[in-house]
């Protein structure tokens, strides 16, 4: 018994894989979010293990969690932080990484189950194939660098995990969801005209940077720079602090990663960069088929630099922390959304019947 898609109009074909990939982005962003609340509330080392399997089940007995507890009471981060903390305060930490590891298991399945159905029926095409199988691939990837940047916070001295691998950690995830929409954005039905060659160079060249900058957030976040300097558009009086200050550690590459004065100065200057980019494009759009997504660029940009603002003139609150990473990734969807469609969509082409991605006949073809 074989399926067939031959019936099938072209709308029927890619209409749910479109919005089952729309799906897998949401579920991306969430996690994102529910990660940043993880972070930032110091919950990502409260558990101590890597188990991809067993760990979907949290602690269901006192004895469970007195075990679950003693294994925290042994990392740095207790001893040097937390000293003292009951096991009610445990519970809430714990369930801040649980939750997250536990979203990013269910977003595995949301992938792969569905990515297999609509494979065997025949709905995916050879191009959108290769991308998600890239993109499954990623998100294994994105489960080691997870793990590996906890393991980093459970070193000795340590209290959080490394800078450099929670900006990793965060820009996969930002990676992931931009090729997320990029495909699903591709399967659009009917046709989008290429917008002209200068305003598609700069509709690219936003979320590259856009990536870019969720990178150095990332390092600022895991450096905690946002508490260095607190004013602006000064930095404690200095435009650019002084050499001394952005150069101190010793090779003066490290300081691109772990010298909070540098880490801050560099998001801030990619920072007034995207703005000028992103207004620049915006008034070169306008009148343009283009000129209403590349204003809807432009306003989300200004909002997450006069977030970005509010979060460093406050210290860093959590609401506004949060506020910050969270619209970062609605920066980057919506720049995505637009580089692609400045690149054209023509109509989508008929697939061959009965044709699977890798061209493999008989899975999807002939009748039931």
């Amino acid at each position: 018994m074989r399926l067939s898609t031959s019936g099938l109009g072209e709308g029927t074909r890619t209409g749910p894989v479109r919005a089952w990939l729309y799906l897998v982005a949401v579920l991306v962003l969430a996690m994102v979010a529910v990660g940043g609340a993880t972070r930032l509330t110091g919950s990502g080392l409260s558990i101590t293990e890597w188990r991809p399997v067993t760990g979907a089940v949290p602690p269901l007995s006192a004895a469970d969690w007195a075990a679950e507890f003693e294994k925290y009471r042994g990392t740095p981060q207790y001893r040097i932080l937390n000293q003292g903390m009951g096991l009610s305060d445990f519970k809430v930490l714990y369930f801040w990484e649980w939750g997250h590891r536990l979203l990013g298991r269910i977003l595995g399945l949301v992938f792969f189950l569905p990515l297999a159905v609509f494979w065997w029926r025949g709905l995916i095409g050879r191009r959108l194939g290769l991308g998600l199988l890239g993109l499954g691939l990623l998100g294994g990837l994105q489960g080691a660098i997870g793990w590996i940047m906890v393991a980093s916070g459970l070193k000795p001295g340590m209290t959080a995990v490394a800078p450099l691998k929670l900006a990793l950690h965060l820009s996969t995830a930002s990676l992931i969801l931009a090729g997320l929409v990029w495909l699903a954005v591709g399967e659009r039905r009917g046709a989008v005209a290429a917008a002209p060659a200068r305003l598609r160079l700069a509709a690219c060249a936003l979320p590259v940077l856009v990536l870019v900058q969720i990178f150095l957030g990332g390092l600022v976040a895991g450096s905690h720079a946002g508490l260095l300097y607190n004013t602006w558009p000064t930095m404690n009086g200095d435009l650019i602090p002084p050499a001394s200050d952005l150069f101190a550690v010793k090779p003066w590459i490290e300081n691109f990663v772990d010298n909070a004065a540098l880490v801050q100065l560099n998001h801030r200057l990619l920072a007034y960069a995207i703005v000028l980019l992103a207004l620049f494009h915006a008034v070169d759009a306008w009148g343009s088929g283009a000129g209403g997504r590349a204003a809807g660029v432009m306003v989300l940009v200004l909002a997450q630099m006069a977030l970005g603002i509010t979060t460093l003139l406050l210290a860093v609150p959590l609401w506004a922390a949060l506020a910050h990473q969270v619209l970062a990734m609605g920066v980057l969807v919506m720049a995505v959304v637009h580089a692609r469609l400045c690149l054209g969509l023509g109509a989508p082409r008929e697939r061959a019947r009965g044709q699977t991605p890798f061209g493999f006949e008989g899975l999807a073809g002939g009748g039931i």
